[in-house]
């Protein structure tokens, strides 16, 4: 029998766990940091997790879509 090789993300192209990481990050400072009470902030970090979904429905707003 043949062996299948492991597949992973190719290096050459990178990959968007570094950028959603980072974006996270971002998205957490910025939530935590406007948020008046704690319970907030915990909004605000549970945001943070799901920042690309309003990401992309800001895009598609002002897309008109």
């Amino acid at each position: 029998m043949a062996k299948k090789k492991a597949t992973c993300c190719n290096m050459k192209e990178g990959c968007g766990g570094a950028f959603y990481f980072l974006g996270l990050i971002g998205a957490a400072i910025y939530y935590i940091s406007t948020a008046v009470s704690f319970w907030m902030g915990v909004l605000g970090f549970l945001k943070a997790i799901v920042w690309p979904v309003f990401l992309v429905l800001g895009l598609l707003k002002y897309m008109g879509i």
